[in-house]
């Protein structure tokens, strides 16, 4: 996951060999238009990417999933129908969603260093560079429209800067139905072979001078600076691919400890309790075409984080992560112990680490149970989120605009939050997340207000449940609606009262009382250490190519278009096809329901000019593109950084690589362009938004015009 700006430097000779044939300048460049021009983040945790000189955006189908569950009702089901906008009046604004255009980044270690020394603690250090950094930041984007960040690599050994420009105004312009946008659903989920129409569109509005602007009927569509260019000469293995995305997180550098705490200690408690609520999410959806429209964003966020877990563990445990990191720190220690020098400066680096992660482990554990179970019942969290409105309203010295504020933002959260809510499935995984923390965590260390509901009701969940559910008034939309039209701040009293917000007071009270000053004391140590780790690393091994782990920032991700061999007898080839959609279609499982048209084109063979050379209409393939959460949306693109495809997805059994990248197993999973224009084109009769992109055909050069 290489930064882009030092792709000349590091990466060019690699990539040119592995058949790239455009320099890295062409990918990313601050001097002249470059494919970097064209790559959004996408709301807070997608990739994008513009596809036409008119500000069309292409990201993933579970992207957009929540704008398009956004606009659905029973009347106008586009999460079960699809959605297309058959001009731009019909284009759909989506409140709140933003996109994020980089206009260029630099490094800023040494102002961010500034007047940081050797000498100082922890405390005192990081108040500095956020001086530092605040500064930086005001002189960047002083008398512009600008945004800007600074983020850190390498464990705080160096530093850069982003000046971004957000556009507000972005709407929905087509999705395709889930049955083809998440065919397979959660049993495909992180799987190979793979038949997911992964894809929904999005238009960027500005303003009448191409500014970002606040929704507005009198914005016009962007006019994009770049817009990636679509090869439709198809794949094969072999070929070089790279993406280019916002990956999200990795920790490709800790220590044999943080991999044992997150495949063995973290993962199992997020596997078990999420598989619990999906269960009863399950049941509920499969009653009702409401309910399954109100939770399709919700079970699709909890299921996926819930197979990668189980995915991840599988990998560490199967590859033998913690043992080979094990090898690799008596390396080091070797290393560390070889010199005077060394061995003052890092030869107790491992052994503090070792004793910073069995303090913070069993912490860890407790946290992650509350947050899995306790504070993941959405009346609690919706409870939760009245606590800056409560602390407002008691502080007599609290601006009146203020509480006033916060209570208009609390009508609108309410509002969204009532749309896609069910009490009898909330009161459901309260009782049986209540029971499970109680059951695996020792009653010494239960939170306050836990003991006083136990007590209080003899250890019956069930009653405890139906009590909470019962009197709160975060049950109720009417009543929490009455309470904010006619809010005066005596009133917080009320919400102080109501048991769901003291159930989140006192859990959050006993978080911040009695594990976070513990969890960051030891959390702020291994970061400390991690930094000197790494840089020790880097010394031990000065003629390895160290990329910094990912942190939602513009990478580029190199590698080829491949198949792999996960299991004996087994061998995966690098596409699929048409054909296998037909052969997984089961009617009376929603996920692997098949649109009729879909069959129907299927069956006159009408593909049109997206089929591939043998025939065929390939849908995903594989390659091996390191991605992380974030690619998401992701463009995969050729060795002349044309659009191939869209990333949406990594193999089960490399969804380790956020801790240990194995090329082996690791592989990125990609919708094949080419069945996207398929689907826009044949399947929704939307070729006027075919006849904005700039598409390529099949064994044209790069300097083709746009198909007509």
């Amino acid at each position: 996951m290489w930064i882009p700006m030092f792709l000349g430097e590091l990466n060019e000779d690699e990539m040119q060999a592995m058949g790239m044939r455009i320099t890295t300048e062409d990918i990313y460049s601050e001097n002249h238009s470059s494919l970097k021009d064209a790559i959004v983040i996408f709301g807070g945790g997608c990739t994008g990417e513009v596809i036409s000189p008119e500000g069309l955006i292409l990201t993933n189908h579970h992207c957009g999933n929540g704008y398009i569950q956004y606009h659905s009702s029973l009347e106008h089901d586009y999460l079960t129908d699809g959605f297309w906008a058959m001009n731009r009046t019909e284009e759909l604004a989506n409140p709140g969603l933003k996109v994020t255009f980089l206009i260029k980044m630099s490094d800023v270690t040494s102002e961010v260093l500034n007047g940081v020394d050797a000498t100082m603690n922890d405390i005192i250090r990081l108040a500095k560079i956020a001086e530092n950094v605040k500064k930086i930041k005001e002189e960047a984007i002083k008398d512009t429209h600008y945004s800007a960040e600074v983020k850190s690599f390498f464990y705080e050994n160096q530093y850069f800067l982003f000046i971004n420009e957000v556009f507000e105004d972005v709407r929905l312009v087509g999705a395709p139905p889930s049955n083809i946008g998440n065919f397979g659903g959660d049993t495909d989920n992180w799987m190979w072979p793979r038949h997911t129409g992964d894809f929904s569109l999005f238009r960027i509005y500005a303003d009448s001078s191409n500014n970002p602007a606040k929704y507005s009927d009198k914005n016009v569509p962007y006019k994009s600076k770049r817009h990636l260019s679509i090869s439709t000469s198809g794949i094969k293995e072999g070929d070089f691919t790279f993406v280019f995305g916002y990956p999200g997180s990795t920790q490709e550098y800790i220590p044999s400890y943080g991999i044992d705490l997150q495949s063995n200690v973290l993962n199992p408690i997020r596997i078990s309790l999420r598989e619990k609520k999906l269960e009863i999410y399950n049941s509920a959806m499969k009653e009702s075409r409401a309910v399954r429209i109100q939770y399709a964003a919700k079970r699709s966020g909890l299921a996926n984080g819930w197979k990668k877990s189980i995915g991840e563990s599988r990998g560490i445990n199967r590859l033998k992560t913690v043992d080979k990191k094990k090898e690799f720190e008596q390396e080091f220690q070797i290393w560390a112990n070889s010199s005077v020098s060394n061995k003052e400066k890092y030869g107790n680096l491992l052994h503090e680490l070792a004793k910073c992660y069995a303090e913070i482990s069993p912490l860890s554990m407790k946290l992650n149970y509350i947050r899995e179970s306790i504070l993941s019942i959405e009346i609690i969290r919706f409870a939760r989120s009245f606590g800056d409105l409560v602390k407002l309203s008691k502080n007599k010295k609290a601006d009146q605009t203020e509480v006033e504020k916060k209570k208009e933002q609390l009508i609108k959260s309410s509002e969204s939050y009532f749309k896609n809510y069910q009490s009898k499935i909330d009161k459901d995984i309260f009782s049986v997340m209540m029971t499970d923390y109680c059951h695996h965590n020792d009653q010494l260390d239960w939170p306050d207000i836990i003991k006083e509901l136990f007590d209080d009701n003899k250890g019956d969940f069930n009653q405890i449940a139906e009590n909470v559910f019962a009197k709160s008034i975060f049950c109720f939309e009417e009543k929490v609606a009455s309470l904010l039209n006619d809010y005066k701040s005596r009133d917080y009293r009320t919400i102080e009262k109501d048991i769901a917000f003291r159930i989140s007071a006192g859990v959050l009270e006993y978080n911040e009382k009695m594990l976070m000053p513990l969890v960051t004391k030891y959390s702020m140590a291994i970061d400390s250490i991690m930094r000197i780790y790494m840089k020790a690393q880097m010394e031990m091994q000065p003629m390895k190519k160290f990329y910094p782990d990912a942190n939602f920032t513009l990478r580029v991700a190199y590698g080829n278009v491949k198949g792999y061999h996960p299991d004996d007898a087994v061998n995966f080839k690098y596409f699929t096809t048409l054909d296998g959609i037909l052969e997984k279609e089961d009617p009376d499982i929603y996920d692997y329901v098949v649109e009729d048209k879909l069959k129907e084109l299927y069956r006159n063979k009408d593909f049109g000019q997206y089929a591939d050379q043998d025939g065929s209409m390939h849908v995903c393939f594989t390659a091996t593109n390191h991605t992380s959460g974030g690619n998401s949306g992701s463009p995969v693109m050729d060795a002349e950084g044309n659009l191939i495809g869209l990333n949406f997805d990594r193999c089960w059994e490399g969804t380790m690589s956020d801790l240990a990248y194995d090329i082996s197993q690791c592989r990125n999973i990609a919708l094949d362009i080419r069945y996207c224009l398929f689907i826009i084109d044949k399947f929704a009769g939307a070729k006027h938004l075919i006849d904005e992109m700039t598409i390529l055909n099949v064994n044209e050069n790069p300097q083709s015009t746009q198909m007509n």
